[in-house]
């Protein structure tokens, strides 16, 4: 059954959601491209690995004083003089909690010419934590995309999160200047044009684009239609069945605008 809305599903964009259909559409990705690509080429998935510390301070519920000896005292013409002892610093224990490890899967696009393997495209859905300033998987993704950018390899950055902190390579706001405003994107980056970003901006209420993912050059672009791949993400997945699309919120929120032409497309649907 498909969803109802004609491009990305906003209820997807939920914690609760987003990580699992994340998983469906690498899977979707490569299935869609696999076949399409020129003999020489193959598409496999890759994964980054991540751990995550936070950290606690950690104090007695009871605590035992040794209060020790007291100072000595020496004599000096006559006089008893202290002798000095150093002050005595106070320990702040800390805990580190260890979380993870956290794996994040991307795709990649490469070219075998006999034992020769040649890293063309690096294909990245942008997850939750890509997002989120602070987070260890943001600045493991942001690492990445530099290397990747400072290399001979396209990349291809799909954003379908309204939420968190724009992360993908083109500037957001050249980005608005050149397309005005949007909720979704898709950027790529073409390692033989290298001050090019080119960009599909993307509203709620549209349909995902069919893009073209670059390979080396000389060789034909592939097409990827998203739409496809979120469609066959969406069916085999449990949302249908697990979403109260009328009672259910949308995380984040949407304008008022939005809100109500999403439920004007729930009404009419259901």
């Amino acid at each position: 059954m498909p969803s109802l809305f004609p491009g990305i599903d906003p209820y997807l964009e939920s914690p609760d959601w987003f990580p699992n259909l994340h998983h469906d559409l690498i899977f979707c990705i490569k299935e869609a491209l696999q076949p399409r690509l020129p003999g020489s080429y193959y598409i496999q998935s890759n994964q980054r690995v991540w751990m995550e510390y936070s950290q606690r301070y950690v104090e007695p519920d009871v605590e035992v004083v040794h209060l020790g000896r007291r100072p000595r005292r020496r004599v000096r013409g006559g006089v008893a003089v202290a002798e000095a002892r150093p002050d005595e610093p106070l320990v702040v224990s800390v805990e580190i909690i260890e979380h993870g490890p956290f794996q994040e899967s991307f795709v990649e696009i490469r070219q075998r010419r006999g034992k020769a393997v040649r890293f063309v495209a690096s294909i990245e859905v942008l997850s939750l934590s890509n997002k989120k300033p602070g987070n260890s998987g943001r600045e493991e993704y942001q690492r990445k995309q530099r290397e990747v950018l400072d290399g001979e390899v396209h990349l291809v950055e799909i954003d379908l999160l309204r939420g968190g902190t724009h992360t993908s390579a083109v500037p957001r706001d050249l980005a608005e200047a050149k397309a005005g405003s949007f909720d979704y994107h898709v950027s790529i980056h073409r390692f033989d044009r290298r001050h090019d970003y080119f960009l599909y901006p993307i509203l709620l209420s549209q349909r995902l684009p069919t893009i073209a993912i670059p390979l080396l050059p000389g060789d034909p672009e592939v097409m990827l239609d998203l739409q496809a791949v979120l469609d066959r993400a969406y069916d085999a997945g449990p949302y249908t069945r697990e979403i109260a699309y009328a009672t259910d919120p949308v995380v984040p929120r949407l304008r008022p605008d939005q809100a109500k032409w999403a439920a004007a497309r729930i009404k009419a649907r259901r």
